[in-house]
């Protein structure tokens, strides 16, 4: 491996304390982590748990993290590591540490994780896999029914990147769709218009026979109510998917 160079000591307290930053960039770092007789990724790891062990949760084991992630210490890995310590070393250590973990390998969230995540994220249900439309969909959507009599509510999700066809409402009198953002992000848009972005909060009228679609922005998972406005002969017309270049100009 490339031979690791440590400057930190004499950058912090090279005037102040040179002999402390000589100690620190050319024995400890210098020396001690250039010694070949363990391999960088286990000195990693017995780092992480040195310092867990003493209780130190500041910016140096954050540090030491990154450092053990840089050299090939999983997500998985690291969650092992920290509760197989928690059993010597004391479980409140290891809830503290656990929260700096989760911000250094945050990226490499698990799909599952980061859906449990998003569920924790607001009060209606994911619900279950929306299979009964999933032909007029791109990617995987969930559906929770809210309210299916009087008016029908539906609580809508998006795994990141998902979205619906283009489609439009139709109805002889009343009728549309009303959509009100609870979690996520997301956008909606109409043909011909530009995408509009929707985050929680935000809401969209969509009156009859507008050409629309909706879903996920490429990274987000995404959430909304779809509340169905009464109308007569109400009816859903499915028209083309949305184009991964017509989609690919959203972030």
């Amino acid at each position: 491996m490339e031979k690791i160079v440590q400057t930190a000591g004499r950058n912090t307290l090279g005037e102040f304390a040179p002999d402390f930053a000589h100690f620190n960039d050319d024995v400890l770092f210098g020396e001690n982590w250039n010694n070949q007789d363990i391999d960088h990724k286990t000195r990693c790891i017995v780092t992480v748990v040195a310092l867990m062990s003493s209780g130190i949760t500041d910016s140096s084991l954050k540090y030491h993290l990154e450092n053990a992630k840089k050299a090939g210490v999983t997500r998985k890995e690291i969650a092992a590591i920290i509760t197989h310590s928690a059993f010597y070393v004391g479980w409140p250590k290891a809830w503290a540490v656990f929260y700096m973990a989760k911000e250094v390998w945050a990226e490499d969230e698990a799909p599952a994780d980061a859906k449990a995540a998003h569920a924790a994220e607001m009060v209606f249900s994911i619900g279950a896999p929306n299979d009964a439309f999933a032909q007029y969909f791109i990617g995987q959507s969930y559906l929770a029914p809210v309210s299916t009599s009087q008016v029908g509510i539906f609580n809508v999700t998006f795994e990141p990147g998902c979205r619906n066809n283009w489609h439009i409402h139709h109805a002889d009198k009343g009728g549309g769709q009303i959509l009100i953002c609870v979690a996520g992000r997301g956008y909606y848009q109409e043909w011909g218009k530009e995408a509009v972005e929707m985050k929680p909060g935000d809401c969209i009228n969509i009156p009859v026979g507008v050409k629309h679609w909706h879903g996920a922005a490429p990274d987000s998972w995404f959430s909304h109510l779809a509340v169905e406005v009464p109308g007569e002969n109400s009816s859903n017309e499915w028209l083309e998917a949305v184009t991964d270049e017509q989609y690919g100009v959203l972030k």
